[in-house]
């Protein structure tokens, strides 16, 4: 499907892109937008934006054991390596080159990420539900995300939905000083402990609202949204590091959404990117589970 104005944009999963990646131009209120190609002047740039009130409740950190950064390596699995591969090879079909990324897609087992009655799709290249009606997002999805974020391995990265573990895993690989935001906390007990179990102990994992970022581990090189918002939360864009770059989907719950690229230079002005229309569940103020 052709982009570029306009247009409805049509259902599909959750967690899934619409079409291949094209930078178009969506306004984020009060700052300055690019796109590629762009011929005109661009609007004022705006600061970073005041900090924002405290979350309601104290977040609860979920993580078993955490090792540190310096003296893990990345562990090495062979079940279903072939279909990894498979998989791998199709995320190259939409044009995805980078290497790094493509080899810890390669690496990481999506299959210990899925319900037990799903392994079996764990390699399609589709978003499957995990429960409490959140998913793990398209293989390709994942793969282009990471590589938006441009990982250094010395990089700090916060994610906000970790839904099974499966994004925080991925980017473990790339940059191991990972910290990740749940709120649904059966998601996020599942997560801590099945990082734990497949020797990812060096993710943190922290129940709690996304919204309001990480504060205590602040700044951060990257930040990564694996669920909708309708613009940026404020305390994740003033989280984010000069010079830093987040990924993260915004738009409607049920409406029109776009993988937005937000960037941060080194004298702290924000501009936005458009890269592909996709479709994610919401990001979730409360646990639906505690109610």
């Amino acid at each position: 499907m052709a982009l570029g104005h306009p247009m409805p944009v049509r259902r599909a999963p959750l967690g899934f892109a619409l079409a291949p990646a094209l930078a178009i131009t969506l306004a984020l209120p009060g700052c300055r937008t690019s796109s590629e190609g762009a011929k005109s002047d661009p609007p004022p740039p705006c600061e970073t934006p005041p900090h924002a009130a405290a979350p309601p409740a104290r977040p609860e950190e979920m993580t078993l054991q955490p090792r540190r950064p310096r003296d893990w390596s990345p562990p090495k699995f062979t079940a279903r390596q072939a279909e990894r591969q498979a998989m791998v090879e199709v995320i190259r079909r939409y044009g995805l080159t980078d290497e790094a990324v493509l080899g810890v897609m390669a690496a990481v087992p999506r299959h210990e990420f899925v319900p037990a009655d799903l392994a079996p799709s764990a390699y399609a290249d589709t978003p499957l539900p995990i429960g409490h009606g959140q998913t793990i997002s398209q293989p390709y999805i994942v793969a282009e995300m990471t590589h938006q974020l441009r990982l250094t391995p010395g990089a700090k990265v916060l994610e906000i939905g970790t839904g099974s573990g499966y994004q925080a895993a991925v980017l473990a690989h790339l940059a191991p000083k990972v910290f990740s935001i749940e709120i649904v906390r059966p998601l996020a007990q599942e997560a801590a402990k099945r990082l734990a179990r497949l020797g990812y102990g060096v993710v943190r994992v922290r129940y709690g609202d996304g919204f309001y970022g990480w504060p205590e581990e602040a700044p951060f090189d990257a930040i990564i949204g694996t669920c909708v918002a309708g613009e940026v939360p404020p305390p994740l864009i003033q989280q984010l590091k000069p010079g830093g770059r987040m990924v993260i989907p915004l738009g409607e719950r049920d409406g029109a959404q776009d993988l937005a690229l937000i960037e941060k230079d080194a004298e702290g002005k924000v501009t936005r990117r458009s890269l592909l229309p996709v479709r994610f569940v919401p990001l979730l103020r409360e646990d639906p589970t505690a109610k």
